[in-house]
């Protein structure tokens, strides 16, 4: 239904007011993301073959309820729909992934109707003026190439760049940012060592080489859109605060220094300095970290980017005493996994008494503005930032108004935004912020049992609903143009294919 742009906040506070009256920098960018996994559907149409996703879910006890990417909620399907939503919200930009499955099924090659759906989107999101914020890999490696021993395999990292040189040809023409890889952590290390993610491998030495080969990935695919014409191509980073729950044990501290390499300082550090820390080579040379490191690749993986985008979602107390707490990795699978934190499965996770979201993840807004901080602090060659997703999952539901009254995701979603605020002032070079999601979705091992949206998707007739946090971002949206940020003349000068 369209959006009653009289609808009042449904939330009030300080950071909330301090969020809506700011003045944002020129051209700070809004939006909402997703991912073709998570939303399109349609898992074997129009050409499309089979991810390690969809692998893994036919998995027994790898995805909670059995769930299935089948119909997602059907964005394939309801594309413009879900636009018109994204424009009524006055988002300036919507972030997607392109399906590596669906433009090259089982990586034999160009899929004319995969990449005409992309197409599409492009064009429906540049007639509405929103910009189109693309990622290339938010994790659907096309099974063919697990079989080929996926992303332990170095040839992957070269089959990337085929992959990346086939949508560029299709939408370089119309799309300006592009990002390599969205979350390296999760494709990874919870998807080659803990076996939570697809394709569900426990193998820390494999692990260890996926790493590697996304950062080679990354940088090969890097080099060769920029040689085409590309302006904007960076890369997206899930990142977390290391606190050692007691500074002055020399326990807790070590824990923390092993939870920052393998959680961060893995992936900024070989990106932005072009090369491992010397602790976290020392940590993982057990699972061959430097036999799969050969000449020039770090010559490769350091080529400069124009922006880092930033996932954040909460920030972690860490402890190298044994304290019962999980880690938030664990997911809705029924299978026996194993820890990410390879070679430092001790490191836990104690409470700090804050409240959680529905993934049982502690909120600390502050959490964010202290990171954004310090990144700039840290690394001196640190290109802008974009917080490229934020947001929560709470166990909403419909009233019986027909409104879905998220009030806790609501205050999640405007305190954040406040904490970016904050680290702008303190220095932090942000330009952008896109909450997660903007769809209710298929929350990986979790099925559809967690819900992230602003929007929200019944998952039997697929109708939308956008929530009252929907309506706070688009209020939040509106009162920041007013106060002259101007982010949507980013979209002049790019035209629909068909203009």
């Amino acid at each position: 239904m369209p959006l009653d742009a009289t609808r009042p906040l449904p939330i009030s506070g300080e950071p909330v007011s301090g969020s809506a009256t700011r003045t944002w920098p020129e051209g700070f960018l809004w939006g909402s993301a997703t991912a073709a996994a998570q939303v399109e559907g349609a898992s074997h149409q129009g050409g499309k073959e089979d991810s390690v996703w969809d692998a893994f879910a036919r998995v027994p006890g790898a995805i909670a309820h059995g769930d299935t990417l089948k119909d997602a909620v059907q964005h394939y399907d309801r594309m413009p729909e879900d636009v018109r939503i994204m424009k009524e919200l006055g988002l300036g930009s919507y972030r997607f992934s392109t399906s590596w499955a669906r433009v090259r099924p089982g990586d034999r090659g160009p899929n004319p109707e995969g990449l005409d759906f992309y197409s599409r989107l492009v064009d429906e999101l540049l007639d509405a003026g929103i910009l189109p914020w693309l990622t290339l890999y938010h994790w659907d490696l096309p099974q063919a190439l697990e079989e080929k021993g996926g992303w332990a395999n170095r040839d992957t990292a070269y089959r990337f760049v085929d992959y990346a040189n086939d949508v560029y040809s299709a939408l370089g023409d119309r799309v300006q940012h592009w990002t390599t890889f969205n979350e390296p952590f999760c494709s990874s290390l919870l998807g080659y060592a803990a076996g939570v993610h697809a394709p569900g491998r426990q193998e820390p030495s494999a692990a260890v080489a996926a790493i590697h080969h996304q950062h080679l990935a990354h940088g090969l695919a890097v080099n060769t859109l920029r040689s085409r014409g590309a302006e904007q191509i960076g890369i997206t980073l899930n990142l977390s605060n290391s606190i050692p729950k007691d500074p002055t044990d020399p326990i807790d501290l070590d824990a923390a220094r092993r939870f920052d390499s393998l959680q961060n300082r893995i992936f900024l550090d070989p990106i932005l300095r072009g090369e491992y820390p010397e602790d976290t080579l020392a940590d993982l040379e057990q699972f061959g970290i430097r036999d799969v490191i050969q000449f020039g690749d770090l010559e490769i993986i350091g080529t400069p980017i124009d922006f880092l985008g930033v996932n954040h979602y909460h920030d972690d107390l860490i402890s190298g005493h044994p304290t019962g707490g999980g880690d938030g990795h664990s997911g809705g699978t029924t299978r026996k996994t194993s820890s990410c934190w390879i070679g430092s499965e001790d490191i836990a996770f104690p409470s700090r008494g804050l409240p959680r979201t529905a993934m049982n993840w502690e909120v600390n807004p502050d959490g964010l503005r202290k990171l954004l901080v310090r990144l700039g602090e840290e690394y001196p060659t640190l290109p802008p930032l974009y917080v490229t997703e934020n947001g929560a999952a709470y166990d909403d539901a419909v009233s019986s108004d027909g409104a879905v009254h998220d009030t806790e995701r609501t205050a999640f979603v405007l305190d954040h935004i406040a904490a970016v605020g904050e680290a702008i002032d303190a220095g932090a070079d942000v330009r952008g912020y896109f909450v997660w999601s903007l769809l209710d979705n298929f929350e990986w091992s979790w099925g559809y049992g967690k819900r992230f949206g602003i929007v929200r998707v019944d998952y039997n007739s697929f109708e939308r609903t956008v929530k009252d946090s929907g309506h706070a971002y688009r209020q939040l949206i509106s009162s920041a143009r007013a106060n002259g940020e101007v982010e949507q003349s980013r979209v002049q000068g790019l035209t629909p294919s068909g203009a």
